[in-house]
């Protein structure tokens, strides 16, 4: 992601109201200014998150209930919502419902899942908190087909906002994702998106691939060439989660993305190309800055076509372990997204593995899933 046409993925805001059951630390006058809430606060909010975040990942699992975190003991009631405002959770539950069926279609399901969610920072002033919380959910993929991977993972973080009632009880007024990028696997996409208007210039910005399963294989040799594949996906797949310091990141600018894509092609031995860091046409990181290419999902399309780094494939499913994937997902002209496949399955399944939203091998078809009206661009690298 970042400059110079970025603009963040769509993020859902759905709102929800809950009551507690009276074991929160704070009332609605307890506190005149900002303050951290206590263990036993910080585990009733996580425990109310929890409990949004894993209704939405059950509506994707067939049959078995999600596992949740622990919370603690005190406070087991389920999070209640208000009757004005439990239609957009319910909307939210169906439209996951839907995305099961559509995955259903495209050869795909979940046995099982394990949703732990963990408070980063709980502030309370007066009557109102604000709640930062990360969500860490394993889904287990169903042999379908036999040779997916065991698991799909993701890590995203969501910022609540909470007010108190009469007796001790909250309100969840909002929870909301703070990543810039494709919706986790269990959060719907918001309608709505921001449009980013054309400069005007002309750059190469390729050839959308096709979307039609299944396609010709065109399979590659991972180790031995001129790049280590092999590699590249096992940078990818360290780092997924827990960023390497050797790196900056560029989480709260748009969009970690491209930069780690960077990196696991630079670890698979892409060179650096030096120059002006504006030139599209260089690419290059170190100690003190980057060029735009290295960090920008539109700038690294350009330098890679216009350096012959890597073609544009013809079908997205022709993807092997080390080629990108980059997706315009409200098709105004501007990709907004950089991932890389760590892992194909026999079958012809490309497996995903990016930041912002932080994922390990999510299918294709999850992400086609989730965006089917998207624009697709496939490099062969």
């Amino acid at each position: 992601m970042i400059p110079k046409r970025f603009r963040p993925a769509a993020i859902a805001a759905l709102t929800v109201a809950v009551a507690s059951g009276g074991f929160f630390a704070y009332s609605a006058n307890a506190v005149s200014g900002p303050k951290e809430a206590d263990k036993a606060t910080a585990d009733a909010f996580a425990r109310l998150a929890d409990d949004v975040l894993s209704q939405r990942t059950q509506a994707l699992v067939e049959g078995q209930t999600v596992r949740h975190g622990d919370h603690g003991k005190a406070g087991k009631k389920k999070a209640r919502m208000s009757d004005g405002l439990k239609k957009d959770e319910d909307a939210a539950i169906q439209s996951l419902r839907s995305r099961k069926t559509r995955l259903a279609e495209l050869g795909e399901a979940y046995s099982g899942a394990d949703t732990k969610v963990t408070v980063d920072r709980a502030t309370v002033t007066g009557g109102k908190a604000t709640v930062q919380v990360t969500e860490q959910t394993t889904l287990t993929y169903k042999k379908l087909r036999g040779d997916e991977p065991s698991t799909t993972d993701f890590s995203t973080r969501y910022e609540l906002t909470l007010t108190s009632k009469k007796g001790g009880d909250w309100e969840l007024n909002t929870i909301k994702s703070q990543d810039a990028g494709p919706v986790a696997v269990n959060e719907p996409v918001a309608a709505k998106v921001n449009v980013v208007k054309d400069d005007g210039n002309q750059y190469p910005d390729g050839t959308p691939a096709s979307t039609k399963y299944p396609a010709t294989a065109k399979p590659k040799t991972l180790t031995g060439g001129a790049y280590d594949y092999a590699a590249m996906a096992k940078y990818a797949e360290k780092y997924w989660s827990s960023y390497n310091p050797a790196y900056r990141k560029f989480s709260g600018n748009g969009g970690d993305c491209t930069n780690f894509i960077s990196q696991a092609l630079k670890a698979g031995g892409w060179k650096p190309v030096p120059g002006t860091s504006s030139d599209y046409r260089n690419w290059w990181y170190d100690g003190a800055n980057q060029s735009d290419s290295w960090v920008g999902a539109n700038e690294w399309a350009w330098f890679t076509l216009s350096n012959q780094r890597a073609a544009n494939l013809a079908n997205v499913y022709q993807m092997d372990v080390g080629d990108i994937l980059q997706a315009d997902f409200n098709r105004d002209g501007s990709k907004d997204h950089s991932m890389i496949v760590t892992y194909r399955s026999r079958a012809g399944m490309p497996y995903l593995t990016y930041h912002s939203t932080n994922t390990y091998r999510k299918s294709l078809a999850s992400i086609l899933a989730s965006y089917p009206d998207a624009v697709y661009y496939a490099y062969r690298t």
